[in-house]
């Protein structure tokens, strides 16, 4: 709006602001608290009067908040009624988990495999996947782990178990193939030890012999039975056969809401996202877990700011305490690397209205509704229970996506202002926008349209309604998301917090 713009209430704007920026609604000395929802984002590093554009270079962020004396579990709000009844046709897995697609996972150890894989699964996919027809894809569980790394550090354990629960994932069914180069130092008996495939296959003990284990399918490439490139490959295909044969014969049935799984993310945010979308997110969420569903925001340094709210909404002192623990973490973390919180927010955040972190971890937050926070999953760690999860994860989109795949996620949604062709080929991913200009720019990308709630169309609780529908309609395979549609898939990308040698 340009300078001058006079409001129904008599503000009148005395600089040009962009769309989604902040306007003083009154006078606001140096030095004094600027506040947005209900919360110091800054302050005021010049007088501001009333009308003026307020906007980052305009404001000193303020320290982060203790981990100390903070709430714990003091939030008590009155439980939401059950919501029973919905249904989504899924995948049953011998563990009792549920997939929301049927789809071939093939397991690297190593980066130096990927081109090998890579040429393969496109011929899996050329050759083969036809005469599947149940099986929805076959992808490559590429990283750029596996070598050259501390992996007796401490920390090496998160990107090895990260790696083997992402294996492990509701949508691949149980069958889990790795592809192996053999010299490299994180062996598949390293990654998948005996034990970790959770139930034994009584396919394979005949194999075995007087072992129960479930056989580990590894094509090793530097097996002296290969001889030449395409040996390679053609191991690799066989195998994909035996795998491919098992998934196609699967079928969706009936199956409860509170076998969803559900990552919540935002990436690309605007100064409309905590107003619109992720709002909308929050209702979701909200309706997620009355139906029983596990439900995941993560994000730390997108929290972080409103860990005193995270600890008072959590279920129990020992969860609040493991949010903590993880917020203590992670700032070691970047103190390690010599920088803090800040260090998150983008250009694009800047541009869309997002003064600094504190602001933007408050739209961050309300992903998470208002039900108490049930539990707290560790970076790379599978969910062991249902309801409201905090997974403690970076912020980056794709680190972040890729560890709550590890954490069992059979569904994503995502929230952006920006606007980002994101999306995961292990699940399916639902986009949403923050502003309708988005959503018309990016129709053929963006999966729902929360900025109708900004043009007034919509309420915050009608988006959620939505979004909820449009879950199961996804989640059975009724609705293809746009990213599905058009294959948009980016990569895995495994947090690795221990050395690179």
């Amino acid at each position: 709006l340009p300078a001058g713009t006079v409001f129904p209430d008599g503000l009148t704007l005395v600089d040009k602001v962009p769309q989604a920026h902040k306007v003083a609604l009154a006078d606001i000395p140096e030095g004094g608290a600027v506040r947005r929802y209900d919360v110091t984002i800054g302050y005021a590093l010049k007088p501001l009067p009333r009308g003026s554009w307020v906007h980052e270079r305009l404001l000193q962020m303020p320290e982060a908040r203790s981990l100390e004396g903070l709430p714990i579990a003091t939030v008590r709000p009155e439980p939401l009624p059950p919501l029973d009844g919905y249904t989504f046709e899924g995948y049953r897995n011998a563990d009792g988990s549920v997939g929301t697609r049927n789809i071939l996972a093939i397991t690297q150890t190593v980066q130096c495999v990927a081109g090998v894989t890579d040429f393969a699964v496109r011929r899996i996919k050329a050759e083969l996947l036809p005469r599947y027809p149940n099986v929805d894809d076959v992808v490559a569980l590429e990283h750029s782990y596996g070598c050259g790394v501390a992996i007796d550090a401490p920390d090496a354990v998160v990107p090895i178990r990260t790696l083997r629960n992402i294996s492990l994932n509701p949508n691949f069914g149980g069958e889990v193939m790795v592809v192996s180069l053999g010299c490299e130092k994180l062996q598949p008996e390293r990654l998948l030890p005996p034990g970790a495939i959770p139930l034994v296959d009584e396919r394979s003990v005949a194999d075995v012999g007087t072992s129960e284990a479930a056989k580990l399918d590894v094509v090793c490439l530097q097996d002296e039975a290969h001889v030449g490139f395409m040996a390679m490959v053609e191991s690799i295909l066989r195998q994909a056969e035996v795998h491919l044969a098992r998934l196609d014969a699967r079928r969706r049935e009936t199956v409860p809401a509170s076998e969803l799984v559900v990552g919540v993310q935002c990436g690309g945010s605007d100064a409309f996202s905590g107003v619109t979308a992720n709002p909308a997110v929050g209702f979701c969420t909200d309706l997620l877990v009355r139906a029983g569903a596990t439900v995941m925001f993560s994000e730390v340094t997108e929290v972080r700011d409103g860990i005193d709210q995270l600890t008072a909404r959590a279920a129990t002192p020992e969860v609040a305490q493991a949010m903590i623990d993880q917020m203590a973490w992670y700032d070691a973390y970047l103190q390690r690397g010599q920088v803090d919180r800040s260090a998150n927010t983008t250009p694009g955040n800047k541009k869309g209205g997002l003064s600094n972190i504190v602001e933007k971890a408050m739209g961050s937050i309300v992903k998470s509704g208002s039900a108490p926070i049930s539990g707290v999953v560790a970076p790379g760690e599978k969910a062991r229970q249902k309801g409201l999860l905090y997974a403690a994860t970076p912020a980056s989109d794709f680190i972040c996506g890729t560890l709550q795949l590890a954490a069992g996620m059979n569904l994503h949604v995502f929230t952006t202002g920006r606007g980002t062709p994101y999306g995961l080929a292990e699940a399916p991913v639902i986009k949403v926008a923050t502003r309708t200009d988005l959503a018309r720019r990016w129709h053929d990308l963006m999966d729902v349209n929360a900025g109708r709630i900004a043009d007034g169309e919509a309420s915050i609780e009608d988006m959620g309604w939505e979004l909820f529908r449009l879950m199961l309609d996804v989640a059975s395979g009724r609705r293809k998301t746009w990213a599905e549609q058009w294959k948009l898939h980016n990569q895995l990308v495994l947090f690795n917090p221990a050395p690179v040698t």
